[in-house]
């Protein structure tokens, strides 16, 4: 009769070390999560990781217990760290499991989540967190506290190193918020996700007002009212799709280039269309999501943040199969015009550009900044010096293409010659010039229409002739400020061609610790 080897018993406590680790809450809450039309921590990386490319850390490592009068420790701890390949590209991740403790947490937890995030930036990949937890494991108490603060610091620390990627997939509320909205990209999920500092009964308690955790801080108030997130999605695979998505156009960290994709689209291709996209009347709006289509490889473009600031369009497409970042006024929201929410949007997506070596490009046609006491009081001048720090600061390669409007300060902050973008084409329906025909024409002969017999039709008169002489792209080009006015139909080959050129581009800034943007 044959006894038991040491070896043999401990195979058989890892599997069962393993299987605890893999049964997580058990299945009754795995069960709820399903109910509740979640996916698990796990299966959530099945769907984001090519098949079998996940290798996990940290399986066995367990925390001080469970909730009060639980004091049970759980393998894992709440979370699964580990790493896998997303498009043969190797990532990092970290996946709350709600029906492990509330997924809350504690030290251990985050020691988990620390190691990778210390890994991710070691090894240049980048970092990919799925939130869904009850937020800091409150017995624990200050070590609790003292462990999101060193997730924080890796968050900055990692900031314009690898690329951050937040997923929210449940709750994420009170300090816990923080590390998501220091990442690069948000995503969310609708209906079963939300996020807010402080909850529907603080704000009973402190406000009096009754609010329900949806409207407080749900997918849709985040993705149109605030800006706090990036990209919603209506359900985990879908978002997890996204994420997957959006990864493709990023490079895996600030050394590299984005990969090349080709997607068999002519480099030559014209569009003749685009020749009647402006309206012959300059106050008639048109969509400028045409012509980002009609340009981009194989018509695909991945808008950021597209319910929030809509008048302003940011998001990233691809031409001759390199990434772009592309920045673009919207006539058919507020006419185009720039205002404290557009500002930031494009501000920060263009700093996110540069930071991991992605070309930008510009498409203008920008009335102004948008007037008003409540622009003024909440900081347009502060907001839009924003999104003008963040194209100065830019070393990437930058283009600019000025569609039709671009007038004032606005057209300055919006990547112009004076602000050294490297290269600006116009279309001949440009117009530049300090400020429309009709105001321009209201200053300049105020005395003349004044005293006029017929001012109406004098100041019609002085429109048309500042409009014939100033509203179009020719003087501008004239003085070197634009480097070629282009057929509308050649659009496409222009940018890809200069792109080419501008590809050895190098720049170098004055010594500095780093620049003091206006926040």
């Amino acid at each position: 009769m044959s006894m038991d080897t040491p070896f043999d018993t401990n195979l058989e406590t890892l599997e069962r070390l393993r299987a605890e680790a893999a049964a997580a809450g058990g299945a009754e809450k795995l069960k709820i999560q399903h109910e509740k039309g979640k996916l698990t921590a796990r299966e959530r990386i099945e769907l984001l990781f090519d098949d079998g490319s996940f290798e996990e850390f940290d399986a066995l490592k367990t925390g001080r217990g469970g909730a009060l009068g639980d004091e049970r420790s759980y393998p894992g701890d709440g979370v699964i760290t580990g790493h896998g390949a997303i498009d043969g590209r190797e990532v990092f991740v970290f996946s709350q499991d709600f029906t492990v403790v509330g997924g809350s947490l504690g030290e251990a937890h985050a020691q988990k989540i620390c190691k990778v995030m210390d890994l991710a930036v070691r090894v240049g990949a980048p970092i990919i967190g799925l939130n869904d937890s009850g937020g800091a494991r409150i017995q624990e108490g200050v070590d609790a506290l003292a462990a999101y603060g060193e997730i924080f610091h890796r968050n900055v620390r990692a900031s314009g190193v690898v690329p951050q990627i937040s997923c929210i997939m449940g709750p994420c509320a009170g300090g816990a918020v923080y590390s998501p909205a220091i990442t690069d990209f948000v995503f969310m999920v609708q209906d079963s996700s939300c996020m807010f500092v402080t909850g529907p009964s603080v704000v009973k308690t402190v406000t009096h007002q009754e609010i329900s955790a949806e409207d407080l801080g749900g997918a849709v108030v985040h993705g149109k009212k605030s800006g706090v997130v990036h990209f919603t999605a209506p359900n985990d695979v879908l978002c997890l799709r996204e994420i997957r998505r959006l990864f493709s156009y990023l490079p895996s960290n600030n050394r590299q280039r984005a990969p090349l994709l080709d997607l068999r689209d002519p480099a030559n291709r014209v569009d003749p269309a685009l020749d009647y996209l402006i309206p012959d009347n300059p106050n008639q709006t048109y969509d400028m999501n045409i012509l980002i289509y009609s340009i981009l490889d194989g018509a695909e473009f991945m808008e950021v943040q597209p319910g929030f600031a809509r008048n302003i369009i940011c998001g990233f497409g691809r031409l001759g199969g390199q990434t772009i970042g592309l920045v673009a006024n919207q006539p058919a929201v507020l006419a185009g015009v720039l205002d404290n929410d557009a500002s930031v949007k494009a501000g920060r997506f263009v700093r996110f550009c540069d930071a991991f070596n992605i070309p930008l490009i510009a498409l203008v046609d920008v009335p102004g900044f948008m007037p008003g006491p409540d622009q003024e009081h909440g900081g347009i001048i502060r907001h839009g010096a924003k999104l003008l720090y963040a194209f100065t600061e830019a070393t990437v390669p930058r283009i600019s293409v000025i569609v039709r409007k671009a007038y004032g300060g606005a057209y300055l902050v919006m990547n112009s010659k004076h602000i050294h973008c490297d290269v600006n084409y116009a279309w001949p329906t440009a117009e530049i010039a300090v400020m429309g025909p009709k105001g321009a024409a209201e200053v300049i002969f105020r005395k003349e229409i004044h005293s006029a017999d017929d001012p109406e039709a004098l100041l019609n008169e002085k429109i048309n002739h500042y409009r014939r002489t100033f509203a179009n792209p020719f003087l501008a080009a004239q003085r070197g400020y634009i480097d070629d006015v282009i057929f509308p139909r050649d659009t496409r080959h222009r940018l890809i061609r200069t792109l080419q050129v501008l590809e050895g581009k190098t720049a170098k800034g004055p010594e500095r610790k780093h620049g003091n943007i206006p926040l």
